[in-house]
């Protein structure tokens, strides 16, 4: 496979500031605000953003390292596929939120319910479209049990770097 080199376009400021502690998904920072600021030269790309209710961000999980297949997410006490998780050490550390959209002024977009580290670097912008993007009928496998708790569940270091056992 060939290498991907990818470039920030901005980056996303939050109230977040450590990894410990924060919203582990936007559940848990419904009334959280931030900003996605990007670089001026991407300003332009922000028109019409405003017409939508929300919209999901693409990021880098730059406080992260390294990876392990098998993981205990936070939702659970059972090891699981990494894939099956939402676990940010990745081999490919890439996050998405889904954000409110509250405004945009010149290269900056205000967004509610953001639960990403402050200073992450920002991938990309996409609207949410409920017509694409809701699945009524989706299922959330082990998740199920445990998708309740995600509001009031917080991020610890256990994803921060590699553990010992990893």
């Amino acid at each position: 496979m060939n290498e991907l080199i990818l470039r920030p376009i901005g980056i996303v400021r939050s109230p977040w500031t450590s990894l410990e502690g924060m919203p582990i998904q936007p559940a848990g920072a419904r009334d959280a605000e931030g900003q996605a600021v990007l670089d001026p030269q991407y300003a332009q790309g922000l028109a019409d953003l405003e017409g939508f209710s929300h919209a999901y961000l693409i990021y880098h999980f730059h406080g992260s390292q390294g990876y392990a297949l098998t993981v205990t997410p936070f939702l659970d006490n059972t090891p699981r596929g990494l894939f099956s998780t939402r676990a940010p050490r990745r081999p490919n550390p890439i996050g998405l939120s889904v954000v409110r959209v509250l405004g945009v002024s010149g290269n900056v977009l205000r967004i509610a319910g953001v639960d990403v580290l402050d200073g992450t670097p920002l991938l990309d912008i996409k609207p949410y479209m409920p017509a694409f993007d809701a699945v009524p009928e989706a299922r959330a496998g082990w998740a199920e049990k445990s998708q309740a708790d995600v509001g009031a569940t917080r991020s610890d270091d256990r994803f921060a770097k590699p553990r010992a056992a990893d």
